[in-house]
């Protein structure tokens, strides 16, 4: 069993997990995997940081197949006892203009930003080792589309006591709501991105609040942020920030020195802490 430190990097065959790759391989003192749902693009993307003279790791994970997050799962375990970092980055989300159907988008969209980083997280977070961190990529749409809640929601989103099952159960709620077209009767905004990110937020507040009451002593923090708005196939051109600036707040988070109390169970972005 190796006891080099270990990266994780989830959906980093390119866009921001591909800059968050690259900085980790400069600046982390250990291996770093970066990973894929097809492993055909994930080597070319190790190829690609390997001209750089960079040398990143490759492991398959395709994080909407729980096989798959255990593999990973097991992988770690055996050949490095644990994980050392973890950046949940995989995401997806519909153009705007597209037009599947809406309730369509919402379960598409949450199976993997909700659901699927909830999974990683089930089977990843038992093996984060004393003093590791926990970066869960998130977004500003997520406060966005807090504030376009109704109060209802709102609260509970914003509650220091929720449980991550009546998290689960309200992501739940929200995909039949679009089913039934009564979403917006009952209080959600019209964006499946923007509650899929509240889901991840959220999640990221109930498992900091998990590490203090099961693992005080280990001092591992686990924040979500915002990358910002940045140049992929996801924001379009148009974007304001290179794949590399939007890396920087992850990267941050992911290499707090080992005697940082904080910033724990925080949404930031910019290095910033935010309201929420």
């Amino acid at each position: 069993m190796s006891n080099v430190p270990v990266a994780v990097v989830t959906g980093s065959n390119k866009g921001i997990g591909f800059a968050i790759v690259r900085a980790l391989c400069k600046q982390f003192p250990g291996d770093v995997y970066l990973t894929a749902r097809d492993p055909g693009r994930g080597q070319e993307a190790v190829a690609k940081l390997q001209e750089e003279g960079l040398h990143p790791l490759f492991h398959q994970l395709d994080i909407d197949d729980l096989q798959s997050i255990r593999a990973l799962r097991d992988f770690l375990k055996e050949k490095y006892g644990g994980l050392n970092v973890l950046v949940n980055n995989a995401g997806i989300a519909f153009k705007v203009h597209d037009t599947t159907p809406f309730a369509v988008q919402a379960e598409v969209t949450l199976k993997t930003n909700f659901f699927g980083t909830r999974n990683v997280c089930m089977e990843l977070l038992p093996l984060v080792k004393p003093y590791g961190k926990v970066v869960n990529v998130s977004s500003m749409v997520s406060s966005s589309a807090l504030g376009r809640c109704s109060q209802e929601l709102q609260q509970k989103f914003r509650s220091d006591t929720i449980t991550e099952d009546e998290l689960v159960k309200l992501m739940t709620k929200f995909v039949e709501d679009t089913k039934k077209s009564v979403h917006e009767k009952e209080g959600w905004p019209n964006t499946a991105y923007g509650v899929s990110k509240i889901g991840v937020t959220v999640l990221s507040r109930i498992q900091a609040r998990m590490l203090n009451e099961k693992r005080k002593g280990d001092h591992i923090l686990l924040n979500a942020c915002c990358p910002g708005w940045v140049r992929t196939d996801m924001a379009g051109p148009k974007a304001t920030k290179s794949p590399d600036e939007g890396a920087e707040t992850p990267v941050y988070l992911a290499l707090l020195p080992s005697d940082a109390d904080g910033p724990h169970g925080q949404f930031l972005s910019d290095k910033t802490v935010r309201s929420w």
